[in-house]
């Protein structure tokens, strides 16, 4: 196991950040999203955790990934059995419209 190979969250979501801006055409692409995550990763260390979010997501496309089973919020006197208010609510809660 290389020193690259553990990833922090941080790191994940700093490599996911320059995925957005460095996209497949951008030159030196592997070197820019290994410079933007830094903690040591190398232009391999970002290579291969690139291969196994593309093999990640095509699973979860796929339907090889189950759906998670949330639960829900509320009591039984909730209005919504949802754990999610719609925008409209959510806008109205935050008095915004």
């Amino acid at each position: 196991m290389t020193s690259g190979s553990t990833w922090t969250d941080k790191q994940n979501k700093l490599f996911e950040n320059a995925l957005a801006i460095y996209d497949k055409d951008a030159a030196d692409r592997w070197q820019n999203l290994a410079r933007a995550v830094g903690g040591n990763k190398s232009v391999e260390d970002v290579k291969r955790h690139y291969e196994m979010l593309v093999e990640d997501v095509n699973q979860i496309e796929s339907g090889q990934v189950p759906l998670p089973n949330y639960r829900k919020l509320g009591g039984p006197n909730s209005k919504s059995g949802s754990a999610f208010m719609d925008e409209e609510q959510r806008l109205k809660g935050l008095r915004l419209q």
